[in-house]
């Protein structure tokens, strides 16, 4: 999948500029032919739902040519096809002449090798109603009792293609065929859930030559030129000193998660101040981690500082951060450094004017939080929340969640699509935070750090569940020894080409 993504408003600049070509028959011709190969058996028809606008065209497109193909089609089409939009109308035409005819209903007694969702694609912006509703559950329930794929076409129906909202009903995709460019609402959300295996057909257009895309999905592509071998000639003090303050009673084991990932993704030395009055002497499991008062962390010549793994809300860490808040480290706050500020105005007014921004790394309630919305809210437009926090607090920021969301302080923004279901469990956001300060701390710019340890932290994910390791039961400690390993795997490869 290209790595672009664009708005419904930017694509349909893109068609308006390419109103005279094909385009509908080339989407048609692309879904057609995965289609030929997700259809489990000829014996039974191609179900295929077509809409009352433009998606509507590309499934008689698609139906059209499957009949070429000798599959046999059921298509069901309740609009009024003298009311189609020109381009649909004509492909109802071809379609039509062609032999194919349309039904309004479901058959009550089909068996289907195929689904094809060609209802509303990403034009929907609201709940659907009447029969379009019945037949997006109808076509659920099908694809599930028939156990066959469900192929959408550009976006399943009921999802918001660009926010990644799924309104109900909505189309539970097992695969889905987009056009001329990715959307943000397919990685993001509810979006993966419901689109399944993802294809971009780009129609023989070149968008990015033409409209600059919105957003991107993170790839090592953005961080590549940070991902340089280490000199032979180097030492401890070469890689940096990442501090991590947290670590309040009860909750050092979120210090430790943090600490144990900042010094295996290379940081040279990392010291952790923890808030617990009676800490322990040492982590046993990682003794090369160096525990220090709160306050000793500020003579540690730190070259990066995370607060908020485990920091509770106690009046000695509101000082705390906001003595790191008024440093010129670079910083990143995550879980109760991200409360603390929702909650203390002046901290809010100290990040905002920070000359240094911030890197903030909260989760939707966290989110929700800093904008004083609903988590609700913060998931309905993700994109939108992470720009605004990242504009109201000049951070750079991390919407963490399916479909992680970074949105830059200069209005960038990308989606990250790795990671799975297992990293819904304790301690995953610490490890985060100390992947992300183990970078800061040797160098790296805000940015590409932000870029490469979310995208690293998915990813390390992926591999240990291709390996058997989980989703269910993969822990957060295990995904650090798997983040050095890849990172490091990134480095080499870099290094040979």
């Amino acid at each position: 999948m290209d790595n672009a993504l664009y708005r419904s408003t930017s694509l349909r600049r893109i068609e308006a500029a390419h109103a005279s070509e094909p385009l509908m028959q080339r989407a048609g011709a692309a879904a057609a032919a995965w289609a030929a190969e997700l259809a489990i058996q000829r014996e039974r028809p191609v179900l295929v739902l077509a809409g009352p606008g433009n998606n509507g065209g590309d499934a008689f497109e698609a139906a059209r040519l499957l009949r070429e193909q000798f599959f046999e089609t059921c298509v069901v089409f309740a609009g009024d096809p003298l009311s189609l939009p020109a381009d649909a109308a004509a492909a109802y035409r071809r379609f039509s002449e062609a032999g194919g005819t349309t039904g309004n209903s479901i058959p009550a007694d089909g068996q289907w090798s195929l689904i094809i969702d060609g209802l509303f694609g990403i034009g929907l912006t609201r709940a659907p109603a009447g029969h379009y509703a019945e037949w997006i559950a109808t076509a659920n329930q099908l694809a599930t009792r028939d156990g066959c794929s469900l192929l959408a076409l550009d976006c399943p129906s009921g999802l918001n293609a660009d926010s990644g909202q799924a309104f109900q009903p909505c189309i539970r995709a097992s695969h889905t065929m987009t056009f001329i460019a990715a959307k943000p609402g397919l990685l993001t959300a509810e979006g993966p859930d419901h689109c399944g295996e993802t294809r971009v057909a780009e129609l023989a257009l070149t968008p990015e030559s033409e409209v600059p895309a919105d957003g991107h999905r993170v790839s090592l592509a953005d961080f590549s030129s940070h991902l340089a071998p280490r000199l032979l000639n180097s030492h401890k003090g070469s890689y940096g000193s990442a501090g991590i303050l947290g670590g309040a009673q009860s909750m050092v084991g979120a210090a430790f998660l943090a600490g144990r990932a900042a010094l295996k993704l290379g940081a040279g030395r990392v010291y952790l101040g923890l808030l617990d009055p009676q800490p322990p002497a040492c982590d046993l499991q990682q003794p090369e981690l160096m525990l220090r008062r709160p306050a000793a962390l500020w003579q540690a010549d730190l070259t990066a500082l995370a607060c908020g793994p485990g920091l509770g809300s106690s009046l000695e860490a509101i000082e705390l951060l906001e003595t790191a808040i008024a440093g010129e480290l670079p910083l990143l706050l995550d879980a109760d450094a991200l409360n603390l500020v929702a909650s203390e105005g002046n901290l809010q007014v100290a990040l905002a004017s920070r000359g240094n921004p911030a890197i903030l790394t909260p989760h939707p309630a966290e989110a929700a939080r800093l904008l004083d919305f609903s988590a609700a809210e913060v998931q309905a437009d993700r994109i939108a929340a992470a720009q605004e926090i990242a504009e109201r607090y000049h951070c750079h920021v991390a919407l963490k969640g399916c479909g992680t969301v970074i949105a830059a302080v200069d209005g960038r923004w990308w989606v990250n699509s790795t990671g799975n279901p297992g990293m819904a469990t304790a301690g995953m956001g610490d490890v985060l935070s100390g992947l992300i300060v183990a970078l800061l701390a040797q160098g790296w710019p805000a940015v590409p750090a932000l870029l490469a340890g979310v995208h690293l932290h998915g990813a390390a994910a992926d591999r240990l569940v291709a390996l058997g390791v989980g989703p269910i039961g993969l822990t957060a400690g295990e995904v650090i020894d798997a983040a050095r390993q890849l990172f490091n795997e990134w480095v080499a490869a870099g290094k040979a080409g």
